[in-house]
């Protein structure tokens, strides 16, 4: 089985369209980018775009490489104070030698639609979330689009990052799965990875992951987003070798990029809701 993102994240804009359309809301997200790297200006030209297509209104700051941590934060502030934006994105990674984590903390809480602040990000942990990490509560919801419940099942996380794999973890944790959380210094990682009923592969490599490495029926979720040798682009998983083994798989593109999109619009829609007390 297939399990597509694509189709599933137009149905769930679709809805937060709708929404937006009968409610009256006006919510706006603002984005800040800082420098001119490609692939970040392409991540915010999809959020723009996805923007447009529902309803929501946005705003897009830039900023040239050379900013310094505390005019980054400066400008974060001065949309935190801004009562007509309700959702915050700051584009990672940030260029070096900014401090990545005190522009994270700069963004409040309630605006914080990436779900990245340490008190959104404890809230999760603690199992009492508010904003979740769009890449994982994309999964989520692509798993229960499914009917696939992970409750009772052994779910292994490749990746610790703290935009997907530590969230990821938490989510299946919250959902009554047993989690194990593998990374670059994991021991005999194909072990653990073959014990999976669910394996989410988040660590950045083309085709990491082998027919080797997957147990017969589980279900593989592709979170990377590579180039292989050819150019061509790929995910962590080398889809036509695992995919005949697989119960159910995300394709790359077209698994879960399309989802961590339509979560984001859900977080700023959620946003707006509670900022005018819906």
């Amino acid at each position: 089985m297939i399990l597509n993102g694509k189709e599933l994240s137009e149905k769930r804009l679709e809805l937060v369209k709708k929404e937006i359309d009968s409610s009256g809301l006006k919510p706006c997200l603002a984005t800040v980018i800082v420098g001119d790297d490609p692939a970040s200006q392409l991540y915010v030209r999809m959020k723009h775009n996805a923007c447009e297509k529902v309803g929501i209104i946005s705003a897009g700051i830039e900023l040239p490489r050379n900013s310094t941590t505390e005019e980054i934060i400066s400008a974060v502030e001065k949309l935190n104070n801004d009562p007509s934006i309700h959702g915050i994105l700051v584009q990672l990674p940030l260029p070096k030698g900014i401090d990545t984590e005190a522009v994270i903390e700069a963004v409040i809480p309630e605006k914080d639609v990436d779900g990245f602040h340490p008190l959104n990000n404890g809230r999760l942990f603690s199992g009492r979330p508010d904003f979740i990490p769009c890449t994982p509560g994309g999964i989520m919801t692509l798993l229960k689009e499914y009917d696939i419940d992970p409750a009772g099942k052994k779910a292994v996380v490749i990746g610790r990052s703290v935009d997907v794999g530590r969230p990821m973890a938490a989510l299946l944790i919250n959902a009554d799965a047993t989690v194990t959380v593998c990374h670059s210094r994991t021991r005999n990682l194909a072990e653990e990875t073959k014990n999976a009923d669910i394996l989410v592969c988040a660590i950045g490599k083309a085709k990491f992951v082998g027919a080797g490495m997957v147990k017969e029926g589980a279900v593989v979720i592709d979170v990377g987003t590579n180039r292989d040798d050819e150019g061509k682009l790929c995910g962590d998983v080398d889809f036509e070798k695992v995919e005949p083994l697989a119960s159910a798989i995300t394709p790359v593109p077209g698994g879960v990029g399309p989802m961590t999109i339509a979560t984001l619009m859900e977080n700023t829609l959620e946003s707006a809701r509670r900022h005018a007390k819906l």
